[in-house]
Order: C-alpha cells, then sequence, then structure tokens
C-alpha cells in the first residue's frame, strides 16, 4: 500500500506531524516522565494502559495490545487504508501528495473517500446559499429565528436549507459535472423507484451538517419545519459516514470537554445549538439511534477517566427509555454518567429558552447516577408491592450485571435491597448465575483471540526478545549486532525479521522507530515493536554488551548440545535419531546460509 505514496512524502508527512497532537484530539493524555498516558481508545478501561511517546513518535496499549506509529493510529481509529491515513495527515499538514501512478481503478478506490467529503462541503455550500441568498430560504430563516437560533449560531455550524421540490441539488450537481454516482454514495440523492433517475433526500427541510472531531464534513441531518413526518432524516451509512460512530457538534465541544472533564448528551440538533449558543459547548447529540459502545469510548477519550456524562433527555416516555437504554453501555464503557430528566413538557431547546442556562446548570448539579435513576424510574411504574419488587429486580439484573467493578456492583445491590427492603441475598441468588458464566468469558475470549493459545517460551526465545529491545531503546549497539551477524542466528522467524528491519532502517539517515514501522503492513508487528519500545528498560553500553555475550554463549551452547546428540547417537548406533538430527543440524546450516545470502 505504501508504494502508491512515494518514501519522500511519507517521510515528511512523519517529520510535520506530531503523533501527540493528533492523538489528544481524540484520548486526554497526561504526562508521566517522558512519555503521555491515557485511556485507551480500542478498548473499555478504568486505569490508563494507553502510552504514546513524543520521542519515538509511537503508541502502545499495555491493555489490549494495540500499538504503532502515527499512520497506524490514524488507520486503526479513523477506519482507514493506509493512503487513507495518509492523505488525511497530508491534508492537515498541507503536503501535496502526487496520484499520476496509480492506475485508474486504484486512483478511484483511494480517492472516494476524498470525493465524497468535498462532494458534501460542495452540498453544505448549496445548502446555506439556499437558506442566506435565495427567496426560498426565507421560509427556513424564519423558522430559525422563531426557534431562537441567532445568526452567529447559524453561520457558526453552518446550518442551510434544502429547498421544496424533487432535483434542485440534483441539478446543481451536474451542473458542477460532479458524477450522480458519487452523490448517490454520499447519500445526497435516492434513486427512483419507478424507472430511471434520482432525486434529492433532503427536501423543504432545515440542514445540519454532521462533522467528525477532525472537521470532516459526514454527513447531514434534515428537519421539517411543519407536523410532517419523518420530522427528522438523517444521511444513510456511507463510505465516511456510520450513526453508531458519529455524533452531533463533536468538532466544536471537544475542546471545552477536555477543560471541563464532562460532556453533555442530548438527543436533538436544536437541543444542541441550543445548549451551545447559551454557553455550554461540551454538548454533542445522538443521531437517530440509540447510544453505543463507540459513542462513549470517543467521549472516554475526550473527558478522561476521572470525567462524566451528563445525559439530558426529554420528560417524556420516550426519554426516559432513551436512558434506561444507555445504562448499560456507559457500565460496560467504565465512564461515570448520570441522568438529567427535565420537567415535563421540556426538553433543553424549550428549558433554556423558557428558563435560562442558570436554571438548567441548577438542575443538572442534581443530576442522578444511572443505578438511581433506573432504580427510582422503576419505582414509580412498579410500585413497592409484592409483584412490583419481583418486577424490579428483573428490570434491573441486567444494569446489575454490566457493572464490572465488584466493589461498585455490591455497593448498588445494597443500595437497592434497602431502597425497596428486600434482603441483599436475595437479589445477588438473582443475578448470581450469569455473573459465574460471564467471569469465564474473559478468558474464552482471550483464548480467541490467541492470547492464551500462546506457546510457553523458552530461555532462547526471551533472550532474542531482550536483544531486539535493546536495539530499539539503545540503537548505538545496532552496529555491533550487524558486525556479528548475530540474527543469522535467531530461532524466532518474527524477531529475526524485526532485527533485520532495524539493521537496515535505524542505519539510514533519518532512520527511527516510527519510519521502521512504516515498512511493514501487519499492525500485529507494529504493535509487537511498539510494545517492545516502551518496555521499562534501562540500557548502557556495559550492560548491552554482557547481553550480546550471553546471546553468543547461549548460542554456541545450543549448537553444543546438538553436536553432543548427534555423537552420542553415532555411539549408541540409533540410526534413526541420528538421521533426525543430522537432518536438523543440516537445516540450521542451510538456514544460516540463506539468511547471510539475503543480505
Amino acid at each position: 500500500m505504501a508504494a502508491y505514496i512515494p518514501d519522500d512524502k511519507i517521510l515528511s508527512i512523519k517529520n510535520a506531524s506530531d503523533i501527540v497532537d493528533i492523538i489528544s484530539e481524540s484520548v486526554a493524555l497526561r504526562r508521566t516522565g517522558r512519555n503521555f498516558v491515557g485511556l485507551c481508545p480500542f478498548h473499555a478501561e478504568k486505569t490508563p494502559s494507553f502510552t504514546v511517546s513524543p520521542d519515538k513518535q509511537i503508541f502502545y496499549c499495555f491493555g489490549c495490545g494495540a500499538g504503532g506509529n502515527i499512520f497506524s493510529f490514524v488507520m486503526k481509529h479513523e477506519g482507514l487504508s493506509f493512503p487513507e491515513a495518509a492523505r488525511s495527515l497530508a491534508r492537515r499538514y498541507g503536503i501535496d501528495l502526487p496520484t499520476r501512478n496509480l492506475s485508474p481503478h486504484e486512483k478511484k478506490k483511494l480517492t472516494e473517500r476524498e470525493m465524497i467529503l468535498t462532494l458534501n462541503k460542495e452540498a453544505m455550500a448549496f445548502y446555506q446559499d439556499c437558506l442566506i441568498r435565495k427567496p426560498a430560504g426565507r421560509h427556513g430563516m424564519a423558522y430559525l429565528l422563531k426557534r431562537g437560533m441567532n445568526k452567529s449560531t447559524i453561520e457558526d455550524y453552518k446550518l442551510g436549507f434544502a429547498p421544496e421540490g424533487w432535483d434542485h441539488l440534483l441539478r446543481y450537481i451536474r451542473s458542477r459535472k460532479k458524477p450522480l454516482d458519487l452523490a448517490l454514495k454520499a447519500g445526497l440523492i435516492i434513486p427512483r423507484k419507478s424507472g430511471s433517475g434520482f432525486y434529492d433526500r433532503f427536501r423543504n427541510r432545515i440542514t445540519f451538517p454532521i462533522f467528525d472531531g477532525q472537521n470532516q464534513l459526514l454527513g447531514f441531518g434534515g428537519r421539517v419545519m411543519d407536523d410532517a413526518l419523518p420530522k427528522y432524516l438523517n444521511s444513510p451509512d456511507t463510505p465516511v459516514y456510520n450513526k453508531s460512530h458519529s455524533l452531533y457538534g463533536l468538532h466544536c465541544a471537544r475542546q471545552q470537554c477536555r477543560k471541563t472533564r464532562t460532556v453533555y448528551v442530548v438527543e436533538g440538533y436544536f437541543d444542541l445549538l441550543a445548549m451551545h449558543q447559551f454557553g455550554m459547548q461540551n454538548t454533542v447529540a445522538t443521531l437517530g439511534t440509540a447510544l453505543t459502545a463507540s459513542h462513549v469510548q470517543m467521549l472516554k477519550g475526550y473527558v478522561g477517566s476521572q470525567g462524566k456524562a451528563i445525559l439530558v433527555y426529554d420528560s417524556d416516555q420516550a426519554g426516559v427509555k432513551a436512558a434506561q437504554r444507555s445504562v448499560t453501555v456507559f457500565q460496560k464503557g467504565l465512564l461515570e454518567a448520570r441522568i438529567l430528566v427535565l420537567p415535563k413538557g421540556h426538553d433543553p431547546d424549550s428549558f433554556l429558552m423558557a428558563h435560562g442556562p442558570e436554571k438548567f446548570l441548577l438542575a443538572a448539579e442534581k443530576a442522578m447516577h444511572m443505578m438511581t435513576f433506573m432504580v427510582e424510574t422503576a419505582v414509580e411504574k412498579y410500585g413497592l408491592g409484592i409483584d412490583g419488587k419481583v418486577r424490579i429486580v428483573n428490570d434491573l439484573k441486567s444494569a446489575l450485571l454490566a457493572i464490572d467493578d465488584p466493589v461498585a456492583r455490591s455497593l448498588q445491590v445494597k443500595y437497592l435491597a434497602e431502597r425497596i427492603d428486600v434482603k441483599e441475598s436475595a437479589i445477588l441468588q438473582k443475578v448470581r448465575q450469569p455473573i459465574q458464566n460471564r467471569t469465564r468469558l474473559p478468558d474464552d475470549h482471550r483464548q480467541k483471540r490467541g492470547t492464551n493459545a500462546t506457546p510457553v517460551r523458552g530461555e532462547t526465545y526471551r533472550l532474542e526478545q531482550k536483544m531486539v529491545t535493546m536495539m530499539l531503546q539503545f540503537p548505538e549497539m545496532v552496529e555491533v549486532i550487524a558486525q556479528r551477524q548475530l540474527m543469522d542466528n535467531f530461532t524466532d522467524p518474527l524477531l529475526a525479521d524485526v532485527g533485520r528491519g532495524i539493521i537496515e532502517n535505524l542505519g539510514k539517515a533519518g532512520g527511527d522507530v516510527a519510519s521502521l514501522l512504516s515498512q511493514w503492513d501487519e499492525p500485529e508487528r507494529k504493535a509487537a515493536v511498539a510494545r517492545l519500545c516502551l518496555a521499562d528498560e534501562h540500557w548502557d553500553r556495559s550492560g548491552c554488551m554482557n547481553l550480546i555475550n550471553q546471546f553468543e554463549n547461549s548460542t554456541r551452547r545450543r549448537d553444543n548440545v546438538l553436536l553432543k546428540r548427534i555423537q552420542a547417537a553415532e555411539k549408541n548406533g540409533d540410526q534413526d535419531l541420528l538421521a533426525e538430527l543430522l537432518k536438523q543440524k543440516q537445516h540450521q546450516a542451510l538456514e544460516r546460509m540463506g539468511k547471510k545470502g539475503g543480505h
């Protein structure tokens, strides 16, 4: 993949970018010594195990094993291929990347995402122009002003208007000579059910552009200005947009989320705009879907391990149900969350317009912890009769199971027992069997990932791993290792390959670990190198030479053991064993010759 972009351009991107700056946009990092740590964006954790090295420009998570350089992070975090990640970083730092050497098929594949993002920007400009300058947009502007939106909010959040009719945007796209199949993939137009042709997806609606945390325009939401249905309409999933991984307003909220360590989560576009307009810019909105684990991981990256989310829901039954559904997701995502249910008849938009931000913040201070909210909602729904208590426990069982921390679970069980006057032991018995089953899942999961399946390594492997770690962390010894041709004596193919890569790469001008990682495509290999590079080791030249001597002695002992076994087999007349041992020796000799020939 890297061959599609010239090496000098890859080097320019690497030199221009800073991995701490890139990762800190989505992960709350704090400095510990020479490195930075934070909560891993790729798995749920309470204690930070995600490490970023500014010196080596690499990252590694000691919890889940993800690791690599800046390209690896962007690829994994954004779901991009290497060329897409490189181009994304190049755009950020103003580095021009040529595409003239690509075949038409390769160029189309690599640039489709960029073309969709560009087309989305053109559609946004069209909708904005319709709202602000076209007579057809006067109705939309009047509606926004009536809803309390000021002109600054309308401009800052790039609101627009999709005019009534079937093909206004379609004709605009044609006039710009953009391919209609691209507009279809972007979700801007829809194929007609009968006959050929297309029509606009958004018609007679206010449009809300949806950006990601890097200010890339992914899609749109649209709202009618009357009682027509559906009231809200979002872009479908596209090559750049997925509602389960996207949040409205994130691009404007992320800095304030980091600063306050708090994020408000609302459900509607106008709810978010009102929150931002009244000064609570640490607010995001879901996009017509329930909160997902991906959303929680994303938010946790911005507010940090000590941060919290406050879910602000409408007072109607749908809002209460949405709050209940989110409890398990937050508990599994290990992020503290509270529930703020507004007075009846209000959503965040109407409450702020009626009462102002001061009363809202006072209400937010009284937001309930998630389990408290769940318990009180269940009590209100079922009552405290015998049947009601049984239903309450049944309703809360899954929420209790989702609490990973056994101390926290115990405290919540105790609170529930006291609130509904039921023995703790009875509630624990109700949930004990599922908990026991669940405690076995991590081992099973690790086996599926291959963690427990990894064979037990011997002393030879540990020495080889130590050697590679030394080469990464004390590169002054690389030349010595190369001169002694120690890689020829490695028994582990992966470590031998990594060692040769270090010798070849770190010897070049400007060679470093981040460049070394760029020469491999396999994420597992990148992660392994990052892990060894960030291992807590302390090296000096004397210690390095001791390790090298230990490795050479180990190699000689291994050869001597094989030779003695051959001699013993000859002496005992064991022809079968002798043939096998000679075969091993021959294979060993050929392998070393092959390794030398490959240099």
